[in-house]
């Protein structure tokens, strides 16, 4: 069964949301590198201070291998992230309901 992930990360959304447009391609490599790794589904929100990242995996291992790769911290370091705290990483296991949409 699937996971879904939900990180916070607090950080500079201006310069994120900027870097979104200015660096698509690097986000574009990132995201196939992801789905190669089991990424099923993503998506970016950003509120006062901090950037979401809402994922889908197959597993929670996946994502752990992939979230924890050096190289994708020092990426996310030059698109707003202030990394000097952790992010607030919550996992659950994905169900249907009669809701889903």
């Amino acid at each position: 069964m699937s996971v879904i992930v939900a990180v916070k990360v607090p950080g500079d959304t201006g310069v994120f949301t900027k870097s979104l447009e200015e660096r698509a391609e690097e986000y574009r490599k990132i995201a196939e590198r992801a789905k190669a790794h089991g990424a099923l589904h993503h998506r970016f929100g950003v509120g006062d201070g901090y950037i979401l990242i809402n994922d889908e995996w197959e597993s929670a291992q996946e994502f752990e291998s992939f979230f924890s790769d050096p190289g994708l911290r020092e990426f996310m370091g030059t698109v707003g992230a202030d990394l000097s705290t952790p992010p607030q990483i919550t996992v659950g296991e994905s169900i249907g309901s009669p809701d889903n949409f």
